[in-house]
């Protein structure tokens, strides 16, 4: 049963895919607000757990962000829980919203980010989408960008539709890509 909630959770979702995660019909603001905090504080302690059993200094910052829940945790050197690319910050994602649906029995959209990582390769990722939009409607053909993350696509795809494009994922994880396709 883990391994269908991992696979859930890290589904590449595109921007016609949002709405399949709007809340529940009759979910009022407040309560989904609540819902997400609540999410948002199970993160958060399953996290203070694992920082000190690392023996590891941080603050933990909780937020809601649109429809799901963000966490993020700032210290002095965290780039052991971040990764050379981001991988242990997905992995750690990944346990922190399986320990958020063991607590709530509900599959979680829970946004981790450590030390500022996600917030800097969103800006980076933006900005490569823009350049690679400019180059799709110059050249009126399709771009292939080299393969990403769940989180990274789901920026571009945010990002290509901003900018009035298409796009879709191609590939298997974990060499999925996304594609700009010209208008």
């Amino acid at each position: 049963m883990t391994q269908d909630v991992t696979q859930d959770v890290t589904q590449d979702v595109t921007p016609d895919q949002e709405q399949a995660d709007a809340p529940a019909a009759g979910e009022s603001d407040s309560s989904r607000v609540e819902r997400l905090e609540n999410e948002g504080d199970i993160a958060a302690d399953y996290l203070e757990e694992l920082l000190d059993i690392a023996d590891l200094d941080g603050d933990l910052d909780m937020d809601v962000e649109g429809d799901r829940a963000a966490v993020s945790i700032v210290g002095a050197d965290l780039s052991q829980l971040v990764g050379s690319r981001g991988e242990v910050l997905d992995a750690l994602q990944e346990l922190t919203r399986l320990a958020v649906y063991r607590e709530t029995g509900e599959r979680s959209r829970l946004m981790l980010d450590i030390s500022g990582f996600r917030a800097d390769k969103r800006t980076q990722l933006e900005a490569l989408a823009a350049e690679k939009c400019a180059e799709v409607r110059e050249s009126g053909r399709r771009v292939d960008l080299d393969p990403m993350s769940p989180f990274e696509r789901k920026v571009v795809h945010d990002a290509v539709a901003a900018a009035g494009l298409a796009s879709e994922s191609e590939g298997v994880e974990p060499r999925r890509y996304v594609v700009i396709l010209p208008e």
